[in-house]
């Protein structure tokens, strides 16, 4: 059975990698108007972390494709791979 979260709820979680890595705070989806579905999450970067500082941030946001999202919980995790 599928589970549905309402994005309001994970607005302001944790977003992390699989291997601990703080990426920022969820903020916002981006859906794909075509068919409906979610395409990417967006998140407001931590500014604190070097590994953050490595990625391509671009308008303040950093961009994290939904198919790399592996878990939804008290923190929303995500594969490196897809960054």
């Amino acid at each position: 059975m599928v589970k549905y979260v309402i994005a309001e709820q994970l607005v302001g979680k944790e977003v992390v990698t699989a291997d601990g890595f703080d990426l920022g705070k969820f903020v916002d989806a981006e859906m794909n108007e075509a068919n409906g579905k979610l395409s990417a999450l967006i998140v407001e970067p931590n500014v604190d972390s070097e590994y953050v500082n490595r990625l391509n941030i671009k308008d303040g946001k950093l961009r994290i494709a939904y198919a790399s999202v592996s878990a939804v919980n008290d923190y929303i995790v995500v594969d490196k791979k897809g960054l």
